[in-house]
């Protein structure tokens, strides 16, 4: 008689907010060198950017991204849905240089732990909805903007008077009207980022806690199962 299947559990979904240039991400994989053996995996609210290849480049350029609308959030919630449910899902891919998506898309499947990393995904309520632990990465605001310099010239090809300009019109305004505001609803609030060993310690010891218990879940889970299939075998003897 074969063993019968337990149902796949969902994964941690961890929503990680912040200001650009926090270091959302380096925390992401703080957490993951602190979490040995379990599949982890990142999707950048980024790569959900609305599809705008429609419009001339010119008037992409002008598009606010740091605002709300900017994202198409719903496909997002979607795809966590689907992650949630087993299912693997099509993540796009965003082209910063032509403010556009690409053709190609990523497949993830469903881990163990499930990043969910952007300046705004604390702001938006069915994302928060969809989270077992709300994290908000708090750096000083001379700190980031040195970070998102560094990263804008090295990797999207921006000059630094560009990338300060987009701050001082953009990037700072959205960050005082929806990125900061959106710290409240934080369970863990981490200043310094990924430099906090302390707050490391504490989501990991947190993120250990659940799969413990979903992992006895799933046991409980087979054991019904098997007697189940036993007794089903005995009434049809």
């Amino acid at each position: 008689m074969s063993e019968p299947a337990a149902h796949p559990l969902p994964p941690v979904i961890i929503g990680i907010a912040g200001g650009s240039g926090s270091g959302k991400t380096t925390v992401a994989l703080r957490v993951r060198e602190a979490c040995p053996g379990k599949t982890i995996r990142i999707i950048h609210h980024d790569s959900y950017y609305h599809d705008n290849s429609h419009l001339p480049l010119a008037e992409r350029a002008q598009i606010n991204y740091d605002h709300p609308n900017a994202f198409e959030t719903s496909l997002l919630v979607r795809h966590i849905q689907e992650l949630q449910a087993g299912r693997p899902v099509e993540v796009p891919q965003y082209d910063y240089s032509t403010h556009s998506r690409m053709t190609e898309t990523k497949t993830v499947s469903p881990p163990d732990i499930l990043f969910i990393e952007g300046i705004l995904v604390l702001e938006s309520q069915e994302l928060r909805e969809l989270m077992d632990i709300r994290l908000y990465v708090d750096v000083d605001a001379d700190e980031r903007v040195l970070r998102r310099i560094r990263r804008d010239t090295a990797e999207r090809g921006r000059t630094v008077e560009s990338v300060i300009q987009q701050y001082l019109t953009v990037v700072r305004p959205m960050h005082l009207q929806f990125v900061a505001p959106s710290k409240r609803h934080a369970h863990i609030i981490i200043p310094e980022g990924g430099h906090n060993s302390v707050a490391i310690d504490l989501i990991s010891t947190k993120i250990h806690d659940i799969i413990r218990e979903r992992d006895r879940l799933r046991e409980l889970d087979r054991q019904v199962q098997e007697a189940r299939t036993e007794s089903q075998a005995g009434d049809d003897a």
